[in-house]
């Protein structure tokens, strides 16, 4: 007999979104004050009117709209690309057969266990030599396929597409590459979507590589941010109305998706 979720439960679920979204408000409220807001012993509670002042300095201090397109070129491209190759691998380990498949996705799935941090320098050394380093190609091109996202995938696709109509596909004179695009990425678009999303979501966070590779007259949005705290001096409501800017594409993408997301979060659930 199925019972409605009691009091504790929606109390539980109000003050985990709650907490998720007060971070964001705090940010919301900073930033649209002045800064002399922190020097008081009581913060405010209410959003001030200043907002669009303090986002008119951002814009004035550092290259914002310039860093937002680099962000959503990096994030866009790199998911996109994350996707259909980790789709790809993810399918070959799932369903075809060839020696050396188990090592060989067993040695994908180690190189998540090998910090990034490690990989620097030769990264570095090697976009130098490409002559790549300052343009943001020297940010998509190392992560256009990564090893969770072929891990991911491959989990999915071995009970989402069924044997049988690989081979009734096969029967019907259809290629290899025929049988991926026109079987295998219906069946795994719930999944992709997922991978879609976090993949942008991280690569969009993203500080450590950019702030390595990218100059300050090119940067990415994050590098944007960290140019706003400059001096000895810290002017908080620039930086949060800043960082306010910033999250705004995200909470965008996820209202947007949201149903697509929760749909494919869902099926995921089901089949398991």
């Amino acid at each position: 007999m199925n019972r409605r979720p009691g009091f504790l439960v929606y109390g539980l679920l109000i003050a985990f979104v709650l907490g998720s979204a007060a971070p964001l408000y705090w940010s919301f409220l900073i930033g649209s004050h002045t800064k002399d807001v922190m020097a008081q012993q009581v913060p405010p509670l209410l959003p001030g009117g200043h907002f669009l002042e303090n986002a008119g300095r951002v814009f004035e201090t550092v290259p914002f709209w310039k860093a937002m397109g680099n962000s959503l070129l990096v994030s866009g491209v790199t998911a996109t690309s994350v996707v259909f190759f980790s789709t790809l691998a993810g399918f070959a380990f799932a369903k075809l057969r060839f020696r050396g498949s188990g090592a060989l996705l067993v040695f994908v799935v180690a190189t998540m266990a090998v910090p990034t941090q490690l990989g620097v320098v030769p990264l570095f050394i090697l976009m130098a030599k490409l002559g790549w380093t300052g343009s943001v190609w020297a940010v998509i091109i190392p992560w256009v396929v990564t090893a969770f996202g072929v891990f991911f995938m491959r989990q999915y696709l071995v009970d989402a597409v069924p044997d049988e109509l690989i081979e009734a596909a096969r029967v019907d004179g259809c290629s290899q590459f025929r049988i991926f695009w026109n079987v295998a990425v219906p069946a795994a678009r719930p999944a992709a979507a997922i991978l879609w999303l976090f993949t942008f979501m991280q690569v969009w966070t993203d500080f450590f590589w950019p702030l390595i590779v990218l100059p300050g007259d090119n940067p990415t949005v994050q590098i944007a941010l960290n140019q706003l705290q400059s001096g000895y001096y810290t002017d908080y409501s620039l930086v949060l109305a800043g960082a306010s800017l910033a999250t705004l594409p995200l909470l965008i993408l996820f209202i947007a998706t949201g149903k697509q997301f929760v749909s494919g979060i869902m099926q995921g659930a089901v089949k398991g």
